[in-house]
């Protein structure tokens, strides 16, 4: 159980390394976007790093 934001890439990357089946990145952002309707997960949307006023990279946490 984690409180550090992570993003999908790391999601698919550590899931597949506990099931031992690759999962694919559209899997976990599926899901992830199911655990966000239903206020499990928050999305955190960063600020991009090189262009000023456009979004960039999305985390996920956990919510208690």
């Amino acid at each position: 159980d984690s409180q550090v934001p992570m993003t999908i890439s790391l999601l698919a990357r550590l899931a597949s390394e506990k099931t031992g089946r690759t999962l694919s990145w559209n899997t976990i952002q599926k899901y992830l976007a199911e655990l966000a309707a239903t206020d499990k997960v928050q999305a955190i949307v960063l600020p991009h790093s090189k262009e000023e006023g456009k979004k960039g990279l999305t985390v996920y946490i956990l919510k208690r």
